[in-house]
């Protein structure tokens, strides 16, 4: 069967759908780019905002033009938090909730304990106490490979419609975690992204209650990975001990995305956030201090309900005093059922428009100045592909996450090689392999 799949949305999105593809894999069906003419198309969907809803129907109906006889298959969080609402949309012929993957399975291949007319699966995710173990997967095109180890929140940010989506906090295991990283080590992987919804609260909910510090020393001393490096976490959920690990531990990529959000305390709590600038302020700073060539990254909402020109002045401050290297933003979009989207003062779409268009300008200087600092220095690359193999061109990432287009490495795919920087190319740095 050819099979075509397009994700929306998160990187736990990205892992889900790579987990698909694995598993669909080994029985031998043939994946194509969603663009071409398949027997059945897969969206694994996003529900973060009104906007991402409509982007997944926008793709059921390119998929029902691609291809009218062919079937579609809609899963991910909209399939979780809408099903029979997706269920009606014409060219729709499957709807699988989250962590459903044998259903979803069963339905792609028809296999006999499969119900004549069942079209609809989703759980309750409310009632879902542990997270299903699919195993590391490597994303399509990525040399680093993605291990989900946390799934859910229990935050109730006025914003975010994904609790409803993936339930509360659960956590993998860590004799699991070990077990599957084992299995990357063997495949040859050298880099592993911890990944989760919540990824801080990682442990809260086993028993005995552990955390995600103590998993990452475990972790470290197995000496299964040359690499590891975490996805975001929230600004409450970066402890002293985690520093100091980071500080110490070799393999523990200087790499940190900490969510803030908001520059205005007034904004955050209207966000329902549990922590204040102050608070971000001193952490971002005692980072810095520790871990000088950290790259320390932030998503950051413009334009939400009621936000001001002058609260939106004042973040712009907040954000330019503060020593990170790079921002996503985000125009506030609204999300129906969410407690934001009820907030009178919505902000008009314009000015929305031009706060992130500053916002990203301030993020992209930064981001410069982050990566001036080292022309002329030396950092060890995970080399991941090649570019113009005629030229001997190659891409890859720094531990610190400098992206690095790379000269000399030929036969270094998936190695860490050191690279002398030379210069930079775009929103790239350049530099050669040294040798010996």
């Amino acid at each position: 069967m050819r099979i075509a799949i397009a994700t929306l949305g998160c990187k736990i999105n990205q892992y889900d759908s790579a987990v698909i593809q694995t598993r669909l894999g080994d029985v031998e069906h043939d994946f194509i780019p969603f663009g071409e003419k398949a027997d059945l198309y897969i969206i694994n969907t996003c529900t973060v905002t009104d906007r991402a809803d409509w982007e997944a129907r926008q793709l059921i109906r390119r998929a029902k033009k691609f291809s009218p006889k062919a079937r579609v298959l809609v899963t991910g969080c909209y399939a979780q938090v809408k099903p029979q609402a997706l269920a009606e949309v014409p060219g729709v012929d499957y709807v699988v909730g989250l962590n459903r993957l044998e259903d979803l399975i069963r339905f792609v291949n028809h296999s006999e304990d499969g119900l004549p007319g069942e079209r609809v699966r989703v759980g309750d995710v409310k009632k879902e106490h542990g997270v299903p173990v699919w195993g590391a997967s490597r994303l399509p095109g990525h040399t680093r490979a993605f291990l989900k180890i946390q799934e859910g929140c229990n935050y109730a940010c006025t914003f975010c419609i994904i609790p409803t989506a993936r339930g509360r906090s659960r956590s993998v295991p860590s004799e699991q975690v070990i077990h599957q990283l084992r299995a990357l080590a063997a495949k040859g992987v050298k880099e592993v992204v911890l990944t989760g919804i919540h990824l801080g609260s990682y442990g809260h909910d086993l028993r005995p209650r552990t955390d995600l510090t103590r998993l990452l020393e475990r972790i470290l001393e197995s000496r299964l990975t040359a690499r590891l490096r975490l996805s975001s976490l929230d600004p409450r959920e970066v402890p002293d001990q985690l520093i100091e690990l980071l500080a110490q531990a070799d393999g523990l990529c200087p790499h940190l995305h900490i969510c803030a959000q908001a520059g205005e305390d007034r904004i955050l709590k209207l966000m329902r956030r549990n922590y204040d600038t102050a608070f971000y302020r001193d952490l971002v700073v005692r980072l810095r201090e520790t871990l000088p060539d950290a790259a320390l990254g932030t998503d950051i909402i413009v334009g939400f309900p009621g936000e001001t020109e002058a609260e939106f002045e004042r973040a712009l401050a907040f954000f330019e005093s503060l020593p990170l290297t790079y921002f996503h933003v985000f125009p506030y979009s609204v999300r129906s059922g969410t407690e934001a989207a009820r907030l009178p003062e919505q902000v008009p779409q314009d000015i929305k428009k031009e706060r992130a268009r500053r916002m990203r300008e301030l993020g992209a200087r930064k981001k410069r100045e982050f990566y001036r600092h080292y022309v002329g220095r030396r950092v060890a690359v995970l080399v991941e592909q090649a570019i113009d193999r005629e030229s001997g061109a190659f891409k890859g990432h720094s531990r610190n996450y400098l992206p690095v287009l790379v000269r000399g490495g030929e036969g270094q795919v998936n190695r860490e090689v050191e690279v002398l920087i030379e210069g930079m190319k775009g929103e790239w740095l350049q530099g050669s392999v040294v040798s010996g």
